[in-house]
Order: structure tokens, then sequence, then C-alpha cells
């Protein structure tokens, strides 16, 4: 016990190990990692659409917020949170940051 959930960011290749409910915006950050969040991280955006590559399961349930506002988002994937909405449970999780993000 006591041993935080690591999040991994790709493609960066970074991680960084934080408390069970911390935002995927919030571990990118402690990672060095550029997640950007246009509307400052209050679901009104898709600037932080990333796609989860394991450990969704473990992450917060999509409120019907963001699965509105997913709609919206460029690549959706059956894996895809927004990071700013998603939180790390207590199991490690791969995130995947979309390589063709296009600037709204």
């Amino acid at each position: 016990p006591g041993a935080m959930p690591k999040v991994t960011f790709h493609p960066a290749g970074r991680s960084a190990e934080v408390p069970p409910g911390t935002s995927l915006l919030d571990a990118a950050e402690a990672a060095g990692v550029d997640l950007p969040s246009n509307c400052g991280g209050v679901c009104a955006c898709t600037t932080c659409h990333v796609w989860i590559e394991a450990g969704l399961a473990s992450l917060s349930g999509i409120e019907e917020r963001e699965d509105d506002k997913l709609d919206e988002a460029a690549g959706l994937q059956p894996s895809s949170r927004l990071g700013c909405q998603a939180k790390v449970g207590d199991a490690d999780v791969v995130v995947r940051i979309p390589g063709n993000r296009i600037a709204s």
C-alpha cells in the first residue's frame, strides 16, 4: 500500500506518479508533458482529448458533459477521454496524446 499510480504519456514517453483522484491534465503537467487545455480544464473544449492505452477501467467514469464534448473530438476512439475530466484511480494508466491534434 502507499504506492501511487503511475501515468505514462506517449509519444513523449514521460511518466509521473500521482495520487488517486488526480486528473490526467494535472498528471501531464506533473510529468512535464504539454497537454493543451484551451478552456482551462472546465470541459468546454476538446483540446485535452487523449486515448487511453492501458488502465481505462481504473479511471473515473464518463459524466454526461464529457460524453457530449467527446462527440466533437477529432479522432474519437472507444478509449477516448478528456484529460481534464478523467481522474486516475488506483492502477497505472498509459495515455496517448493524439499526434494529429488540430488547434481550434
